[in-house]
């Protein structure tokens, strides 16, 4: 009888066992593969673990990494989500079929830029938050040297700025892609890649990340760093002596962007992180924590008070269909790295 209770006793322990596995193992998951600031990244990764009970793995790099990441496990998809970087890859993305159609619940609420994205990816990617190019400077550093304040693209090509400027590279940002794309958008082309090649004898130093140049800024590693407008706000907040500029001439601008990828593990909770992401109380706690000064993209709700009011800066006609193509995206890349990169400074 002891024989038999103790065998009982072993085998309700391994049914207890088992069932919990088996629980544990069903329990919703999502890997979000994300290209804005690390703290939105983690924000955004515990507040829908918290919301949820789903379990993310984030993982954190800029959009041009992102893009290629994604590519790369093509035939075998290993994330679900791809929140943020800018537009122009994820429209590649789209083109490839790399990512997966769904129209949010949210859709009408958004701003006309935020649906054109979702239209020209045909439902593949979706706007998240609009953000305005241009550059910062180290106000300390410039009365250090003595220097002018630059006020336009143009000023950046100046003699007086050799070496000091810092830019990301445009095969791993989507900031440098989206700088790169303006200034051929301004300029037309041949005066445009005449400014890339004036602007690269003043660079220092081409980054990984968008947002490292004006990071650098604020630390005094660097005089100017070119970056989307809202990241200089964010150096100033933190009581950086940072300048903020948006440039006489005219600025591109970015749709950062959300993507389901094609062939996703976890594609329903995929399309709930999606709908989730867009509602306006988490693009408010988003565009509000202070972490990240963008302009949310549903209409519904809340900036950050010091975020750049886009109606009073000079925003071109940025062509987004064109300048996400995958042929024009690789073409300018390819010119850029033949032409541009190679020069010596």
């Amino acid at each position: 009888m002891k024989n038999i209770m103790k065998l009982a006793s072993i085998a309700l322990v391994l049914l207890f066992t088992l069932f919990g596995l088996t629980n544990k193992a069903s329990a919703a998951k999502l890997t979000l593969y994300c290209s804005v600031e690390i703290d939105v990244c983690e924000m955004l990764e515990q507040a829908y673990e918290k919301e949820t009970g789903t379990k993310v793995a984030m993982t954190r790099a800029s959009s041009g990494e992102t893009f290629a990441k994604i590519k790369a496990e093509s035939s075998n998809p290993k994330g679900d989500v791809w929140f943020g970087g800018t537009g122009d890859p994820h429209l590649t993305a789209a083109q490839e079929n790399l990512t997966a159609e769904y129209k949010s619940k949210h859709f009408n609420d958004l701003l006309p830029a935020a649906q054109n994205q979702a239209v020209n990816a045909n439902y593949k990617s979706v706007g998240i938050y609009v953000g305005a190019l241009g550059f910062g400077y180290n106000k300390e550093l410039l009365a250090k040297k003595g220097l002018p304040a630059p006020k336009s693209w143009m000023d950046l090509t100046k003699p007086i700025y050799k070496g000091e400027i810092q830019i990301a590279n445009p095969n791993s940002s989507g900031t440098a892609y989206t700088t790169l794309a303006t200034i051929i958008q301004i300029f037309g082309e041949d005066k445009g890649w005449d400014y890339m090649k004036a602007l690269h004898l003043n660079v220092n130093t081409y980054t990984k990340s968008g947002s490292a140049p004006i990071k650098a800024t604020g630390r005094g590693e660097n005089l100017i760093g070119i970056c989307f407008q809202h990241d200089g706000v964010k150096q100033t907040k933190k009581g950086l002596p940072v300048v903020t500029v948006s440039p006489e001439e005219g600025t591109g601008y970015e749709v950062g962007s959300m993507s389901i990828i094609a062939g996703a593990r976890n594609m329903k909770e995929a399309k709930k992180f999606y709908d989730w992401a867009l509602s306006p109380p988490i693009q408010t706690m988003v565009f509000t924590s202070g972490k990240s000064l963008q302009v949310p993209s549903n209409t519904k709700a809340q900036a950050d008070p010091d975020a750049p009011d886009l109606s009073t800066i000079n925003l071109i006609d940025y062509n987004f269909k064109v300048y996400g193509d995958k042929s024009t995206r690789a073409g300018l890349l390819s010119k850029w790295d033949n032409d541009v990169s190679v020069i010596p400074r």
